[in-house]
């Protein structure tokens, strides 16, 4: 199975960002990518790997030890 490369604008509907945000990524070099020409694609693969990696899981609450009443 081949992969699939996705144009900036593709990236942005994915996020649900502007297409600035998918550009700056490019630019900080903080997602693969790869140029053709002078069209930039970005891997899907490089943007899964890109959204698990900065996927923040939630905290488990703490239990409270209640004190016994005297």
């Amino acid at each position: 199975m081949r992969e699939r490369f996705l144009s900036v604008a593709e990236v942005a509907e994915v996020l649900g960002t502007t297409e600035r945000f998918p550009r700056r990524l490019i630019a900080e070099r903080r997602i693969t990518f790869v140029k053709v020409g002078r069209h930039v694609r970005i891997p899907e693969g490089a943007l899964t790997a890109y959204v698990e990696a900065h996927t923040v899981q939630p905290i488990q609450p703490r239990r409270r030890h209640q004190r016994r009443a005297a």
